[in-house]
């Protein structure tokens, strides 16, 4: 697998870098998830399904657990040890908290000049933010992406998924893995600096245009990917269920238009001004009311255009797709797993279905080390 061989210490807690150590473990590295005396916190989070937290499994499945008080002295010591041997160390601490542990990366990069050190944060190691305490909200909120996650009327909602969170867990995760390239060639670690907040930023560039050119905020109302176009939008179905358009192209406007008869609205998606559509918008909202999601999926299907139903997270685990995907999954036990979305064509994710008890290989680690 392409990361056999390599050593990770994982100091970190709760989703963005268990999830990015566990894209690791899933393809071969060794991940030593170094728990605080009470433990993991995801470990008492219900529900639970054989004896485990479904969020501990699905964050840690595969990796090995040793508990250690990082103030005491021995126990610090011990890490240390652990790091010698190490190719990669994470934390997601707030910042400060590392160095007053006596674990941050100056102390550890001399006990190991080629270890790459990565800290996940909300807002950096460095300016004016860096220090504030939040979750995954608190970034989407400080880039002016929680304002876009509306309800249609201005009004934001809670995000439905933790972009934040696991947007800077896979940023990590490529800044590791550029590090360790380049520590091929130059025989020394580095420091990764990865953040909710820098992450988020950088993925607004279809969404800037407004900002950087006029100094204008986007809003659902007049944003193209963001509910102001009418191919690029969410409507409800007879039965309260929904169906997605996905897609603006013009081949997709006319391909729907036409089997609705509505050939007269085709123009109105041309105009690069989605106050413009509302018309279609609201046709098209009607229209939708007027059957079944099942029924509108049988008419959509023969038809050459963007869009999907929308379906909850029972219906999308048992779509044949994910499994075709083998993004669900199931063990020998029959129990359901989540599967590794980073494939190869000539090594696979090899999953290892283990959940580590709370300081299991305590005395394999301590041993050999």
């Amino acid at each position: 697998m392409k990361l056999e061989g390599i050593k990770v210490i994982d100091l970190s807690m709760y989703l963005p870098g268990p999830h990015l150590t566990l894209m690791m473990a899933d393809h071969g590295a060794e991940v030593i998830r170094v728990e605080p005396p009470g433990g993991e916190p995801s470990r008492e989070y219900g529900p639970f399904q054989e004896d485990s937290s479904v969020w501990f499994r699905n964050t840690h499945r595969g990796k090995k657990s040793i508990c250690l008080n990082l103030k005491d002295d021995k126990d610090r010591e011990i890490l240390y040890n652990l790091c010698k041997t190490a190719d990669v160390f994470v934390e997601a601490f707030r910042p400060g908290v590392v160095k007053r542990l006596g674990v941050d990366y100056d102390v550890i990069s001399k006990i190991n000049s080629k270890i790459v050190y990565c800290s996940v944060s909300a807002f950096g190691q460095t300016g004016p933010l860096s220090k504030k305490a939040t979750h995954d909200m608190g970034a989407q909120a400080l880039t002016g992406l929680l304002a876009l996650n509306d309800n249609g009327n201005g009004h934001p909602v809670v995000p439905g998924l933790p972009g934040a969170d696991l947007g800077s867990s896979m940023t990590a995760l490529a800044g590791i893995l550029m590090a360790l390239y380049r520590r091929t060639s130059s025989g020394k670690g580095d420091y990764v600096d990865a953040t909710m907040y820098d992450t988020l930023l950088s993925w607004t560039a279809h969404l800037s245009g407004s900002v950087i050119s006029e100094g204008k905020a986007p809003t659902t109302f007049e944003g193209r990917s963001i509910g102001g176009a009418a191919f690029y939008n969410i409507y409800k179905t007879k039965d309260e269920k929904y169906i997605a358009l996905t897609g603006r192209e013009f081949k997709f406007v006319n391909s729907l238009l036409f089997a609705l008869d509505r050939t007269d609205l085709i123009d109105l998606c041309k105009v690069d001004d989605c106050l413009v559509q509302k018309p279609v918008i609201d046709f098209l909202t009607s229209t939708f009311l007027t059957k079944n999601q099942k029924d509108w999926i049988e008419f959509l299907e023969p038809l050459e255009l963007g869009w999907a139903p929308v379906l909850d997270m029972v219906e999308a685990f048992q779509n044949e797709h994910a499994r075709a995907r083998d993004m669900i999954i199931e063990d020998g036990n029959g129990i359901t797993h989540i599967g590794n979305p980073i494939k190869f064509l000539n090594e696979k994710s090899e999953i290892k279905f283990n959940v580590p008890k709370l300081n299991e290989h305590y005395k394999e680690l301590v041993e050999q080390d």
